[in-house]
């Protein structure tokens, strides 16, 4: 595809393709594996004792968690919830246009555990819009999260790196254009000083000769 100096697509070029359904694609994995996750871990780990993986590396455990990610803001489940509903309708608005592969997946990265947060916060105790996500998965010196939590922190890390190539949901590149040349400026003319001529001095050396 052709692309114009200014980043856009040229009329006549041929158009990407949409790739809603690499979103949503992904948005219904992370989802998937999100709900069957916490599903093994409410039914196996309620009686059992953190399960300790890797040395001590990884350690299987099972939080309730009324705020954002990795345990923010436990006090604020409403306004949370509010905010993942919002995250969510833009996504689904944006995808109207997106037609780069990588903006897709991290839309649907972002998509999929914000959507596994908010089943957690709409059908979980102690009630609608008010439940605990459920995290189950610590390492050492961070706090408890899930595969929904770490998605939404992969498509962050996503979304800097394209910000940083420039590259738009519509799967051009922003480029910067060269700045004008600047016209060639002629150097100002300034007048010659008009010096009074000299007295020839040859003619006052024969005036003195014939004097004497």
């Amino acid at each position: 595809m052709t692309v114009a100096a200014g980043g856009g697509q040229r009329a006549g070029a041929p158009a990407r393709p949409r790739r809603v359904a690499v979103l949503l694609g992904v948005a219904v994995f992370v989802i998937a594996a999100d709900v069957i996750s916490k599903s093994i871990v409410v039914a196996k780990m309620p009686d059992h004792r953190p399960i300790r993986l890797l040395g001590g590396l990884l350690t299987l455990t099972l939080t309730r968690n009324g705020g954002a990610a990795f345990s923010i803001g436990t006090s604020m489940t409403i306004v949370f919830t509010a905010i993942a509903l919002g995250v969510i309708i833009y996504i689904l608005r944006a995808a109207r246009n997106l037609r780069s592969i990588g903006w897709a997946i991290t839309l649907g990265l972002l998509l999929g555990g914000a959507t596994g947060n908010l089943l957690d916060r709409v059908f979980r105790a102690p009630g609608p819009f008010q439940g605990q996500v459920v995290d189950w998965i610590e390492l050492p010196h961070w706090p408890v999260f899930n595969l929904a939590d770490s998605s939404i922190v992969c498509a962050g890390v996503l979304f800097v790196l394209l910000a940083l190539r420039g590259i738009r949901l519509d799967g051009t590149r922003a480029v910067r254009e060269a700045p004008s040349p600047q016209p060639d400026t002629p150097e100002p003319e300034y007048p010659k000083p008009d010096y009074p001529e000299p007295p020839p001095r040859a003619a006052e050396s024969r005036a003195a000769d014939d004097g004497r």
